[in-house]
């Protein structure tokens, strides 16, 4: 017999197979020599009261052994000599899941990507911290794997309604995520694993006919009457056919390049902040409620705060326990702060964006830039810290508690962000917009969760790359450009996603819709 239950358990019984095994056969009233196996469907932990619980949906094997589980494998296609193909510009996420859609529709992609493959860029990625140098086409933003590749590998969304999250966990499954992804109700891979995967999914890509060219940026957009006939690269080739647009948010020179092809784009809202990074233990204790912290059988907590000040949100943002903060400036004279955890989640730190809401309405002073109002906002900010931070990847920092109160912060404690940081008034120099909003939404953390306010926690400034500043216009159905035959924008870049799954999500789905007409 084979039954499925939802279970509310200490972490030690969920941790513990024997301990479960003995727990669900109390339940049942069965002995648990009859229970041959459990397969563990979803996880999740509810810390909400002063007692913490995992919830299970568990699978229940009584009295007979599981079958072998079929294993999900895609339906990828040879497509080395297939007569349609679409180019894909750009490597991340939203580029590699349409690429493997294109596949499996019979489709042959011509993916490009203008930074490294995923094992060169580490060496550039390494060079930020050690002699403060931004390659401009190799960091943390561009290369293959887009900008969540050397990231904690979030892989929970909000976009459910708008495509399979399932397949997507699947692939990335398929090509070396652990299974656990399947289970957790916030799944992640981890820094350190997710690289990997991303090199397997190119290697699947070539292996069935696509192709990948790296070191290949895309220059020119050719476009006649309104259609697109390919593009140029800064390679010198010219590749022709429909051109799925997948350059991540931080891709300012295609924005650039797409207001002087005069197609339809527009400004974007996003949010803007700082890095927040507290000592993990503390984290712990808050979120488990115990000074003891998380103990042996829990992870390294996490947290979710979202507050309205004066009609906008303010809210923490790519949470990483355990992690550490990184840098991810795309172009010289720029500081940007942003976060990742390796798969332990194992560092003495956690860390969370902590961000308010910006709309274009919010930035009259760049009205005149009309489309490129919020990307020159966003530059600005991006070039105060880079000043304020001492000219060069060095990151203005103040602790929790001094930027509250607006007082400078005369020393700091140790920070996991390499390049270093360096005492500065945030509070002096980050728009007030942000800083009262900010202010208010930390004094509010504070009275949630007593301890949270604190000044063993560190501001780091800045953090710009919640998401793209522009929106290129598409139509909701087709996905194609309102007015550019056969160029479908995709992903973040985009301004259609917000992370991993919800870009892989709108890669397939772009796919498919260009598909359609070849």
């Amino acid at each position: 017999m084979v039954l499925e239950k939802n279970c509310r358990v200490l972490p030690k019984i969920a941790a513990t197979e024997n301990l479960l095994k003995e727990y669900l056969a109390k339940e049942l009233d069965i002995t648990p020599k009859s229970i041959h196996a459990i397969h563990i469907l979803k996880r999740s932990i509810d810390a909400r009261q002063r007692m913490v619980f995992v919830n299970l949906q568990i699978r229940i094997f009584i009295d007979e052994k599981p079958k072998e589980e079929r294993v999900f494998l895609p339906t990828y296609k040879d497509v080395s000599q297939a007569k349609k193909q679409v180019i894909v510009v750009g490597a991340g996420p939203g580029g590699l899941f349409a690429a493997l859609r294109l596949i499996e529709l019979g489709i042959k992609p011509i993916v490009m990507e203008r930074g490294k493959d995923v094992s060169e860029r580490k060496k550039d990625i390494a060079l930020i911290s050690t002699s403060h140098k931004v390659d401009a086409d190799s960091n943390y933003c561009f290369g293959e794997g887009g900008a969540g590749a050397f990231s904690d590998g979030k892989l929970y969304t909000r976009s459910k309604k708008r495509g399979n999250v399932d397949k997507i966990l699947q692939v990335l499954c398929y090509h070396g995520a652990s299974h656990s992804i399947l289970i957790d109700a916030h799944p992640h891979i981890g820094t350190d694993k997710l690289p990997s995967v991303i090199k397997n999914m190119r290697e699947t890509i070539l292996s069935y006919g696509g192709e990948v060219y790296f070191e290949t940026r895309m220059d020119d957009l050719l476009i006649q009457h309104n259609q697109v006939k390919g593009v140029v690269t800064n390679t010198g080739q010219t590749f022709l056919g429909n051109v799925l647009l997948a350059t991540g948010h931080s891709a300012r020179d295609v924005y650039r390049l797409l207001q002087h092809k005069e197609v339809a784009i527009e400004a974007k809202g996003i949010a803007v902040g700082v890095r927040l990074e507290h000592p993990q233990a503390l984290i712990d204790q808050l979120q488990y409620h115990s000074k003891d912290g998380r103990g042996e059988y829990l992870p390294a907590a996490e947290y979710s705060y979202v507050t309205q000040v004066a009609d906008r949100g303010v809210y923490s943002f790519c949470m990483c326990p355990g992690g550490f903060v990184v840098p991810s400036a795309s172009a010289p004279n720029q500081v940007v702060v942003n976060g990742m955890s390796p798969s332990s989640r194992g560092s003495v730190w956690a860390n969370a964006g902590m961000v308010v809401e910006i709309r274009p309405e919010d930035l009259p002073q760049y009205a005149a830039y009309k489309e490129f109002s919020v990307m020159r906002f966003q530059e600005d900010m991006e070039n105060l810290a880079y000043v304020n931070g001492g000219s060069k990847q060095t990151a203005p920092a103040q602790r929790m508690t001094d930027y509250v109160r607006k007082k400078v912060s005369y020393d700091l404690p140790a920070s996991s962000y390499t390049p270093g940081i360096v005492s500065s008034p945030l509070h002096f120099w980050l728009p007030e917009q942000i800083n009262e909003r900010l202010r208010e939404g930390f004094k509010t953390f504070g009275r949630w969760s007593n301890g949270f306010l604190t000044p063993d926690a560190i501001l780091l400034g800045v953090e710009t790359r919640t998401s793209s500043p522009i929106r290129i216009l598409r139509d909701r159905e087709t996905c194609e450009h309102v007015s550019i035959k056969g160029l479908y924008p995709c992903g973040e870049g985009a301004g259609y996603a917000g992370g991993i799954v919800s870009a892989a999500i709108d890669g397939e789905k772009c796919a498919e819709s260009v598909s359609l007409v070849l």
